[in-house]
């Protein structure tokens, strides 16, 4: 089981350990009078979409709108959007190798001592 914020996801391996693994929620649930609505419920799904993940029981791959958002971003024209810019990417960090690499030159803009310019490097890292 996995709890973030106000999402609860619940996996197993199979039919029945699902159905036992929702009764004990449930039962957590009760006592302290925690409210879950049943419109926002799903249940015996093989895969999801979770925090701009498509999530199932052999893979977690990155949605492909929020591919497309990350894509579409315009060059930042000020540090303060390649902040925003970073941070963007920076949550799909594990699924992009030698992310750190990638980016340190997009880093080192974000620096008080340095020259905000988007050189050709520093496009193509984009």
């Amino acid at each position: 089981m996995v709890v973030y914020i106000d999402d609860i996801i619940i996996y197993s391996e199979t039919w029945e350990e699902h159905l036992q693994y929702i009764d004990r929620v449930l039962s957590k649930c009760k006592p302290i009078n925690l409210k879950i609505s049943l419109n926002s419920c799903n249940f015996g799904q093989q895969e999801l979409l979770e925090l701009g993940h498509k999530v199932s029981g052999l893979s977690l791959a990155i949605d492909k709108k929020k591919v497309a958002a990350v894509l579409l971003q315009p060059v930042s024209k000020n540090i303060k959007e390649m902040q925003s810019f970073l941070g963007l990417d920076s949550y799909y960090r594990n699924h992009i190798r030698k992310f750190a690499h990638i980016t340190s030159s997009l880093y080192r803009l974000c620096s008080k001592d340095v020259v905000f310019e988007i050189t050709e490097e520093r496009r193509d890292a984009y």
